[in-house]
């Protein structure tokens, strides 16, 4: 493998911009009427690639984290829960950036290395702002915006408008760390490559933006509402579970599009904010050299299904699949487009070894997307998957030690609590998915198979169907190859024999 470098022999500065639930829908490139995304969209028309058929491999965030960062599927080593993280003997991508000469500052969230072990092998700057943000979301005033348990509020993560008071903006955590990130890139370590890691929190709920991104969204230009389902028989158990408890089947479509537009304000304001980090590169003259990368780790229901939030075991496409947007630095070829390759986030570390020319030192599934920019061609997998769940019996991945788990005050209750059931909610599945079908295979309840080019919004489970008797067989047959491709992994030195 070649590294990429600039004319002195440098290697290209690493830009990992992450927000955290970001549905792969909210663009205005791809087509959403409703999204303001001005800077991705500008971006993508000169400098980046948007594949709009990009998947997670887990649905929540700690597992698709894990993933992301090894090129690891989450059953190569369990990677199932909230709480359960890379550990040292694990590969990690900014690991790998560091241990390569790599100044690795990382401003933002974690959910993806134990606290026990601390994050000295990880990066050089584990960034905490000096001044004490505000609460996220506003959580000061929970129980103002939730309500009184039983309402219809309760668990619908809706804040709302968030007022800043007398500052510009609602300063939150995330702002910290977009200005910590632009103070380092105005202030850059002499003679090491930056690999700047900025793992922010929006969109993720509870939906709450301040103005001017709030006022931002055209309500009646939201694109339809995927309705909650009048029977829940062809859906997983979870979802009719949490939809029971959420108790969110009065909303008028008036209420949700105040829900759906605040979540949509909360990607406008993270637009922006990723247009303060490009300017800042440009400003500093580092735009060129910076490979960026943004990409979401996993979707949101925004009341698809009649649901809000996301769920660990299903995999409807607002869950699954997410922005990954890239533009390459400088003597790479790049066509700037929306692609329609189906990719995966796993994709990312190997994208990011060939322009480095970093070797691994363990073996991963991801691959590189170098081909794709260039536009050399518009095919990089024929079906990309995606896990979670758990066997009966694996006490230790219900995630009891959640806060969750057994206090119905808690926002994530109705979630939790169910997967603390032995029935068949927090069944363990997987999903394989082509251009034209969605297959998943569970253990304890039904499959799920659906004709997307008939049914995009995944309404009509046709597991039964004798007509796609044929296209049953092959997606069975591809997830076969998946897991006999993929089921472990051979470290790369051997061990002494006597």
């Amino acid at each position: 493998m070649t590294a990429t470098t600039d004319c002195s022999g440098r290697r290209p500065h690493i830009l990992l911009f992450n927000p955290d639930q970001w549905r792969g829908d909210v663009l205005g490139h791809a087509g959403n009427p409703a999204a303001s995304t001005p800077i991705l969209d500008a971006w993508v028309r000169r400098d980046a690639v948007s594949f709009r058929r990009a998947f997670c491999q887990n649905p929540v965030c700690t597992p698709s984290r894990c993933s992301f960062m090894t090129g690891w599927y989450p059953h190569i080593r369990g990677h199932r829960t909230m709480f359960h993280m890379l550990r040292p003997d694990e590969p990690c991508l900014l690991k790998s950036l560091k241990d390569a000469g790599y100044f690795v500052w990382w401003g933002g969230k974690n959910d993806l290395i134990p606290a026990q072990h601390g994050f000295d092998a990880y990066c050089d700057v584990k960034y905490r702002p000096e001044r004490s943000p505000r609460p996220m979301f506003a959580a000061d005033r929970q129980a103002e915006w939730r309500g009184e348990p039983g309402s219809d509020t309760f668990y619908s993560f809706y804040a709302g408008r968030l007022d800043p008071g007398d500052a510009d903006v609602y300063e939150d955590n995330d702002w910290a760390n977009v200005r910590g990130a632009i103070e380092l890139i105005r202030n850059p370590p002499p003679d090491q490559p930056l690999c700047i890691y900025l793992p922010l929190t929006y969109p993720h709920p509870p939906y709450a933006v301040e103005d001017p991104w709030y006022s931002a969204i055209v309500r009646h230009a939201l694109p339809p509402r995927i309705p909650a389902p009048t029977d829940w028989s062809g859906k997983p158990s979870l979802l009719g579970g949490l939809a029971e408890r959420q108790n969110l089947g009065g909303w008028s479509e008036e209420r949700w599009d105040e829900l759906r537009a605040t979540y949509y304000g909360m990607c406008a304001r993270v637009d922006h904010q990723f247009g303060l980090i490009l300017n800042a590169l440009r400003e500093r003259g580092l735009y060129d050299d910076t490979a960026v990368f943004f990409f979401s780790d996993h979707g949101d229901f925004t009341g698809d299904y009649g649901l809000v939030e996301k769920t660990q075991n299903t995999f409807e496409d607002c869950l699954t699949r997410v922005p990954f947007l890239v533009k390459p630095s400088t003597g790479v070829p790049v066509a700037p487009r929306v692609s329609d390759a189906l990719v995966e986030l796993i994709d990312l570390p190997a994208t990011i070894e060939e322009l480095t020319g970093i070797t691994p030192g363990h073996t991963h599934f991801g691959r590189s997307l170098l081909p794709l920019l260039g536009g050399e061609t518009d095919e990089q997998r024929d079906a990309v998957f995606c896990e979670g769940g758990r066997l009966h019996g694996e006490t230790h991945c219900m995630e009891r030690e959640s806060k969750g788990a057994q206090d119905p005050a808690q926002l994530y209750w109705p979630r939790v609590n169910l997967q603390q059931s032995e029935g068949s909610e927090h069944t363990k599945a997987v999903m394989c998915r082509t251009r034209d079908y969605k297959y998943v295979r569970r253990l304890y309840e039904s499959d799920e198979l659906y004709d997307l080019r008939a049914d995009p919004d995944e309404r009509q489970n046709r597991i039964e169907d004798p007509a796609l008797a044929e296209p049953l067989e092959r997606l069975k047959d591809r997830l076969l190859n998946f897991y006999l491709e993929t089921t472990d992994v051979v470290p790369h030195d051997a061990d002494r024999r006597h």
